[in-house]
């Protein structure tokens, strides 16, 4: 290995800080050999926090309507091929007690920028969910909203919050998404959800259109300036009803060695292992956990849904029982070494 490229993943390890500069030079210096080191070095980071434990999230996809039109987004509000659903609170409770039954304590409220969720539907769901479940997380993942909507979110037991921040770029972000929406909105939504206290998870798309070894490096310099509780990267799958339907997808293998360096970046962080990476490769999920993440999301929307909420397309699990998505993960996981375990699954200090 080029001793210089040693030198910037030992100083990574170290310092857990490169420069802009330095982490465009170690995306551009993957190779099976950096890789397999990066990921010795995030395993023992990881192992040093989290010990062989793999989180589990409960998540409950509760509408794919939305008002926004992002353009590598299969529910994007000009997709008319999208057979729309949205979940009563009634349809989320029970699946909040189906995943209690099996363990879960976390539960992730996932949807695309559905108007009918207003701050007074979203309050009393979580605010239902908290007082059953005291002892659960209840993260949120519903787009850009107000500062007063995130706080009264929060006052109603909202634990978690998730908002890709999708890319650092600015110039990036606009390709990506249609002229009514900002890059300065996103950053604010997440300063905001950070400001009032949430565990906050940021992310971005590895492949996607216009992307380059320096927004990348962006993104990563971002993580480490903005130390997440949670950071989703998964690979851009392409959907056959938006305008990036040709273009090729997000690769396993950068996936995973940037899940890598940013386990080395902050080590505490949680890293999911992402659907997205199971959907590109049968054992992506595995792979990532090998490369550092230690977070899965099996589902527990109700089975008559799931393949409506198709942000890309030939994701996996569909048809399967929230027991099935379950039991898959846990022994996939065990085949590789680690547990799967269904406690809250707080971001830890490191030791």
């Amino acid at each position: 290995m080029n001793e210089h490229i040693l030198s910037l993943i030992n100083a990574l390890a170290d310092n857990h800080s490169l420069s802009l500069e330095q982490y465009a030079e170690l995306i551009e210096a993957r190779t099976p050999e950096t890789a397999a080191l990066l990921a010795q070095k995030a395993v023992a980071a990881r192992k040093a926090i989290y010990g062989n434990d793999v989180y589990v999230r409960g998540l409950i996809e509760i509408s794919n309507i939305c008002k926004n039109d992002c353009l590598y987004c299969g529910i994007r509000r000009s997709n008319k091929n999208c057979d729309r659903y949205r979940l009563t609170k009634e349809q989320i409770t029970d699946c909040a007690a189906e995943g209690y039954r099996l363990g879960f304590r976390t539960f992730v409220l996932q949807g695309g920028e559905d108007p009918y969720y207003t701050d007074n539907v979203l309050c009393d769901i979580v605010s239902e969910l908290k007082s059953i479940y005291p002892d659960c997380a209840v993260t949120l993942s519903m787009g850009e909203r107000s500062r007063e909507s995130y706080e009264l979110l929060r006052r109603s037991g909202a634990d978690r919050y998730l908002l890709r921040h999708e890319t650092a770029d600015m110039a990036h972000y606009e390709s990506l998404h249609p002229n009514d929406m900002s890059f300065e909105n996103r950053m604010r939504c997440l300063r905001d959800l950070r400001d009032l206290g949430y565990q906050v998870g940021c992310g971005f798309m590895v492949g996607s259109p216009n992307q380059t070894s320096n927004t990348l490096a962006k993104d990563l310099k971002f993580i480490e300036e903005f130390k997440p509780d949670m950071c989703g990267i998964g690979p851009f799958v392409p959907h056959k009803d938006t305008p990036f339907r040709d273009h090729p997808p997000g690769t396993v293998e950068l996936t995973c060695y940037l899940l890598s360096i940013i386990r080395l970046i902050h080590p505490p962080v949680l890293l999911p292992a992402t659907t997205a990476l199971g959907t590109i490769h049968p054992e992506g999920r595995e792979m990532g956990i090998k490369a550092g993440a230690n977070v899965v999301m099996p589902n527990l929307s109700p089975v008559s849904v799931r393949k409506k909420y198709e942000l890309y397309d030939n994701k996996i699990c569909t048809g399967e029982e929230s027991a099935q998505c379950k039991d898959c993960l846990s022994a996939r996981m065990e085949s590789v070494g680690y547990h799967i375990v269904t406690a809250r699954g707080d971001v830890r200090c490191q030791k």
